[in-house]
């Protein structure tokens, strides 16, 4: 029983950021055959834009990582589910600004 449990305990943090990731992308390829990713004006906002989801997942491997200090969950399932989870919020992020004008 311990080592069923230690196995759905390693993959359970992969399967939720698989689920995410898959949501993600193909949300994002429905956009891009739709032609309506967004666009900014000047090149900052443009760059600004395109960089939102890296940038989320960068800040949830931080999250993730401080909360693996703080608690006793593992490091390597906390940066797991940090990424995925910056990567949902940039997504989110993305959505947001590319609607503002």
């Amino acid at each position: 029983m311990g080592l069923a449990s230690e196995i759905a305990r390693t993959l359970l943090p992969l399967a939720i950021v698989g689920g995410i990731a898959v949501f993600v992308i193909k949300r994002m390829e429905r956009k891009y055959k739709k032609g309506s990713l967004g666009k900014k004006k000047s090149k900052g906002a443009q760059n600004l834009l395109d960089s939102l989801i890296p940038l989320g997942m960068l800040s949830g491997c931080v999250v993730g990582i401080l909360l693996s200090i703080f608690s006793p969950i593992s490091l390597l399932s906390a940066i797991t589910l940090g990424a995925g989870i910056g990567f949902l919020f940039g997504y989110f992020a993305y959505e947001i600004y590319s609607k503002k004008e």
